[in-house]
Protein backbone atom coordinates (compact mmCIF):
# COMPACT_ATOMS: atom_id res chain seq x y z
CA UNK A 1 0.00 0.00 0.00
CA UNK A 2 1.33 3.43 -0.91
CA UNK A 3 1.93 6.09 1.74
CA UNK A 4 -0.69 8.28 0.08
CA UNK A 5 -3.30 5.47 0.19
CA UNK A 6 -2.52 4.78 3.84
CA UNK A 7 -2.95 8.49 4.62
CA UNK A 8 -6.42 8.44 3.02
CA UNK A 9 -7.30 5.14 4.71
CA UNK A 10 -6.42 6.54 8.13
CA UNK A 11 -8.42 9.71 7.49
CA UNK A 12 -11.54 7.79 6.40
CA UNK A 13 -11.22 5.42 9.37
CA UNK A 14 -11.03 8.39 11.75
CA UNK A 15 -14.21 9.71 10.12
CA UNK A 16 -15.85 6.31 10.67
CA UNK A 17 -14.88 6.48 14.36
CA UNK A 18 -16.44 9.94 14.65
CA UNK A 19 -19.60 8.71 12.91
CA UNK A 20 -19.78 5.77 15.32
CA UNK A 21 -19.98 8.24 18.23
CA UNK A 22 -23.49 9.11 17.00
CA UNK A 23 -24.69 5.63 17.96
CA UNK A 24 -26.95 5.27 21.00
CA UNK A 25 -25.57 1.80 21.66
CA UNK A 26 -23.78 1.49 25.00
CA UNK A 27 -21.87 -1.80 24.54
CA UNK A 28 -20.15 -0.87 21.30
CA UNK A 29 -20.32 2.15 19.02
CA UNK A 30 -19.44 1.25 15.44
CA UNK A 31 -19.17 3.58 12.45
CA UNK A 32 -18.94 2.91 8.71
CA UNK A 33 -18.12 5.06 5.67
CA UNK A 34 -18.52 3.96 2.03
CA UNK A 35 -16.09 5.67 -0.34
CA UNK A 36 -16.02 5.51 -4.13
CA UNK A 37 -13.62 7.49 -6.31
CA UNK A 38 -12.42 9.37 -3.20
CA UNK A 39 -15.96 10.54 -2.48
CA UNK A 40 -18.05 9.50 0.52
CA UNK A 41 -21.25 8.03 -0.89
CA UNK A 42 -22.72 6.72 2.36
CA UNK A 43 -22.24 6.43 6.09
CA UNK A 44 -23.80 4.55 8.95
CA UNK A 45 -23.57 3.61 12.59
CA UNK A 46 -25.07 0.81 14.62
CA UNK A 47 -28.52 1.40 16.04
CA UNK A 48 -32.19 0.56 16.01
CA UNK A 49 -34.31 0.82 12.83
CA UNK A 50 -36.12 4.07 12.00
CA UNK A 51 -39.14 4.63 14.21
CA UNK A 52 -37.87 2.44 17.08
CA UNK A 53 -36.68 3.67 20.47
CA UNK A 54 -32.98 4.57 20.57
CA UNK A 55 -32.04 1.89 23.09
CA UNK A 56 -29.84 -0.86 21.65
CA UNK A 57 -29.60 -3.00 24.78
CA UNK A 58 -32.29 -4.75 26.80
CA UNK A 59 -32.63 -4.66 30.61
CA UNK A 60 -29.89 -7.30 31.00
CA UNK A 61 -27.47 -5.30 28.83
CA UNK A 62 -27.70 -7.59 25.80
CA UNK A 63 -27.97 -6.10 22.31
CA UNK A 64 -31.51 -6.35 20.94
CA UNK A 65 -31.77 -8.70 17.96
CA UNK A 66 -33.12 -6.03 15.63
CA UNK A 67 -30.25 -3.57 16.05
CA UNK A 68 -28.70 -2.83 12.65
CA UNK A 69 -24.94 -2.94 12.28
CA UNK A 70 -23.11 0.14 10.98
CA UNK A 71 -22.23 -1.39 7.62
CA UNK A 72 -25.81 -2.64 7.09
CA UNK A 73 -27.07 0.91 7.73
CA UNK A 74 -24.50 2.39 5.34
CA UNK A 75 -25.31 -0.13 2.59
CA UNK A 76 -29.05 0.41 3.07
CA UNK A 77 -28.54 4.13 2.55
CA UNK A 78 -26.65 3.49 -0.69
CA UNK A 79 -29.41 1.16 -1.89
CA UNK A 80 -32.02 3.86 -1.25
CA UNK A 81 -29.99 6.46 -3.16
CA UNK A 82 -28.95 6.94 -6.77
CA UNK A 83 -25.39 5.83 -5.92
CA UNK A 84 -23.89 2.39 -6.46
CA UNK A 85 -21.46 0.72 -4.06
CA UNK A 86 -20.04 -1.40 -6.89
CA UNK A 87 -16.26 -0.96 -6.79
CA UNK A 88 -16.32 1.03 -3.53
CA UNK A 89 -14.32 0.74 -0.32
CA UNK A 90 -15.96 0.26 3.07
CA UNK A 91 -14.22 1.81 6.07
CA UNK A 92 -15.46 0.38 9.34
CA UNK A 93 -14.28 0.66 12.91
CA UNK A 94 -14.96 -3.03 13.71
CA UNK A 95 -14.45 -5.94 11.31
CA UNK A 96 -17.73 -7.25 9.85
CA UNK A 97 -19.76 -10.18 11.17
CA UNK A 98 -20.93 -13.10 9.01
CA UNK A 99 -24.28 -11.56 8.10
CA UNK A 100 -22.85 -8.17 7.15
CA UNK A 101 -20.05 -9.81 5.16
CA UNK A 102 -22.66 -11.33 2.86
CA UNK A 103 -24.24 -7.90 2.33
CA UNK A 104 -20.82 -6.34 1.68
CA UNK A 105 -19.96 -8.92 -0.95
CA UNK A 106 -23.36 -8.73 -2.66
CA UNK A 107 -23.23 -4.91 -2.73
CA UNK A 108 -20.11 -4.93 -4.90
CA UNK A 109 -17.70 -3.55 -2.30
CA UNK A 110 -14.18 -4.49 -3.44
CA UNK A 111 -12.17 -3.39 -0.41
CA UNK A 112 -12.78 -3.31 3.35
CA UNK A 113 -10.57 -1.37 5.75
CA UNK A 114 -11.17 -1.90 9.46
CA UNK A 115 -9.48 -0.82 12.67
CA UNK A 116 -10.54 -3.30 15.36
CA UNK A 117 -11.01 -7.03 14.90
CA UNK A 118 -14.35 -8.57 15.91
CA UNK A 119 -14.02 -11.73 18.03
CA UNK A 120 -15.50 -13.88 15.25
CA UNK A 121 -13.27 -13.63 12.17
CA UNK A 122 -15.44 -15.78 9.88
CA UNK A 123 -16.93 -12.69 8.21
CA UNK A 124 -13.47 -11.45 7.20
CA UNK A 125 -12.49 -14.95 6.06
CA UNK A 126 -15.63 -15.10 3.89
CA UNK A 127 -14.80 -11.75 2.28
CA UNK A 128 -11.23 -12.86 1.54
CA UNK A 129 -12.59 -16.02 -0.07
CA UNK A 130 -14.96 -13.85 -2.14
CA UNK A 131 -12.00 -11.83 -3.44
CA UNK A 132 -12.60 -8.68 -1.40
CA UNK A 133 -9.37 -6.93 -0.43
CA UNK A 134 -9.08 -6.71 3.37
CA UNK A 135 -6.90 -4.22 5.23
CA UNK A 136 -6.56 -4.27 9.02
CA UNK A 137 -5.35 -0.81 10.00
CA UNK A 138 -5.33 -0.23 13.77
CA UNK A 139 -5.53 3.45 14.68
CA UNK A 140 -3.26 4.47 17.52
CA UNK A 141 -4.44 8.06 17.90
Amino acid sequence: MSKKQEKYDRAYLRMAFEWGKLSYCKRKQVGAIVVKDRMIISDGYNGTPSGFENFCEDEEGYTKWYVLHAEANALSKVAASTQSSKGATLYITLSPCQQCSKLIHQSGIVRVVFSEAYRDTSGVEFLKRAGVEITHLPLSD
